[in-house]
């Protein structure tokens, strides 16, 4: 691994990252017209350091929705994200998806992928019915290196009016985390949506990030080849070759849905 590439990745200037994200904020909202931010806090890091970023600018314009499915999330999720919200005295609404995914399930065909993502759609649509009803601007919490890979659920997650840390690389994110005061052990722990029992991102992509950012900061920012961003980063080039395809594969996430000419 050569980690001058994480360094030149992780080395920024957060104090600017951040100015420029409360602005962006701020003119979202006016541009807009609209009243306040809401976005889902889950207890990881990419929400947290959304919620960081909205409370210092907006603090009264700004509501939370935790919605664990409590047959499959963690308990602990769920508790770091009710003393986040304790920390940083935002309004928050706490849903309880489980019921919901039962009434759906009785309609459905058993598929327990589908249901996962079927967890991140309704999580959407929560979302976007509370900022319908208090004209708001539906915050995302996708990262970049989350997606270039792909790594959201199509209109579940990955649906957002705005996203403020989407040019941030996983490993950046963790820096501005650290800038913001998050604490340790939410920058600490394992990422994953838990769209399903056990699930971490990590281990479903089967890279760490501190190898997934290199290669795609080589490939995607620098514009390598598969061939010179494994030389650059030390990093095999079937790694490279598996998060290159996870990119390629996963570009109909990222345009709009495709229209004949």
């Amino acid at each position: 691994m050569n980690k001058e590439i994480i360094a030149e990745i992780a080395n920024k200037n957060y104090q600017e990252i951040t100015e420029n994200i409360q602005s962006f904020l701020v003119k979202q909202l006016q541009a807009a017209s609209s009243e306040g931010l809401i976005f889902g806090l889950s207890g990881g890091i990419d929400s947290a350091v959304v919620a960081y970023l909205c409370q210092r600018e907006m603090k009264s314009k700004v509501t939370a929705l935790i919605m664990p499915d409590t047959k499959i999330s963690p308990k602990s999720e769920t508790e770091d994200a009710l003393k986040m919200i304790d920390k940083l005295g935002i309004d928050y609404k706490l849903i309880d998806i489980s019921l919901i995914v039962n009434e759906y399930s009785k309609y459905l065909e058993p598929n327990e992928k589908a249901k996962g993502n079927l967890r991140a759609r309704i999580r959407a649509n929560l979302l976007y019915y509370y900022a319908n009803s208090k004209n708001y601007l539906v915050v995302g919490t996708s990262d970049k290196s989350e997606y270039l890979l792909g790594y959201f659920t199509k209109f579940g997650d990955g649906s957002a009016d705005i996203q403020p840390i989407i040019s941030l690389y996983k490993l950046q994110v963790r820096k501005l985390a650290e800038f913001l005061r998050v604490p340790d052990s939410i920058i600490a722990k394992k990422s994953g949506p838990h769209l399903l029992k056990d699930h971490f991102a990590e281990d479903e992509i089967g890279v760490k990030y501190e190898e997934i950012d290199p290669i795609l900061y080589c490939l995607i920012d620098k514009k390598l080849t598969i061939q010179e961003t494994s030389t650059k980063t030390e990093i095999p080039i079937q790694t490279v070759e598996k998060i290159h395809s996870l990119y390629k594969i996963s570009e109909h996430k990222r345009i709009t849905a495709p229209k004949p000419t």
